[in-house]
């Protein structure tokens, strides 16, 4: 009779564990994946997060993630921080005859501060004007005060789909749109003094329109400049 041979196992973890610990580890960032094209909710995402505590993965000893508390921040103190920014603004846009030319929409991400083109630049330039500044400096006032001083800021710049013709500075759209932009950002740190750290520029050319591009009206609101001041939670997933 043949014997059986018993293998001795070694003293490591079982197989079946390191194959559920990778299956684990993958679902989270299936799920992690998933969660960041939605909404935002800082109850969710601690919910979500919790439900991996405690289980067997890639942790040492089965450590718990600890989700920081102020981690997505808080949204109610954000939009109600961002909509008296809004009216403090529009008041100043209303009194200072540029109702029609500046526009305010708290958004999923934040207070976005748009820009016709017409109030920075000239056509075809990037160039700020020099009344444009007196306007920047309004707002850099506003976003240096305590409440807003730790907000983060995003400059973005626009153009229509009009190519750009007989001019050696700007090729395309995307020189343009991105010099624009980096102007107003580059004025706002060295002019006004916002630290360097909480301010990024984006240049997307006519790839992110407002309004079809078939009109000249139309073409008039796509070339802008949004100053975006982000809400905390959003701070995680924008460059």
């Amino acid at each position: 009779m043949r014997k059986r041979k018993v293998e001795e196992k070694s003293g490591g973890a079982a197989e079946w564990l390191t194959t559920y610990s990778d299956m684990v580890t993958l679902l989270l960032c299936f799920f992690v994946l998933l969660f960041s094209f939605s909404e935002i909710d800082a109850q969710k995402f601690r919910s979500i997060m919790s439900s991996f505590q405690g289980g067997a993965g890639v942790l040492e000893s089965g450590t718990a993630m600890d989700i920081p508390e102020n981690l997505l921040g808080d949204d109610n103190v954000d939009a109600d921080e961002l909509a008296k920014l809004k009216s403090v603004i529009e008041e100043y846009a209303e009194e200072s005859g540029l109702k029609g030319e500046i526009t305010l929409k708290v958004e999923e991400r934040g207070l976005v501060i748009r820009f016709m083109d017409s109030i920075f630049f000239d056509s075809g330039k990037a160039d700020l004007k020099p009344e444009s500044k007196q306007i920047l400096h309004y707002v850099a006032e506003l976003l240096n005060r305590e409440e807003f001083k730790q907000k983060q800021i995003k400059i973005e710049g626009h153009t229509d789909t009009d190519p750009i013709i007989h001019s050696n500075t700007y090729p395309t759209n995307w020189e343009l749109s991105a010099i624009r932009a980096t102007n107003v950002l580059r004025y706002l740190v060295e002019v006004e003094k916002i630290s360097g750290d909480r301010i990024s520029s984006s240049g997307y050319s006519y790839y992110r329109p407002i309004a079809p591009n078939n009109t000249k009206a139309n073409k008039a609101k796509n070339r802008r400049v949004d100053i975006v001041i982000l809400k905390s939670s959003q701070e995680l997933w924008e460059p």
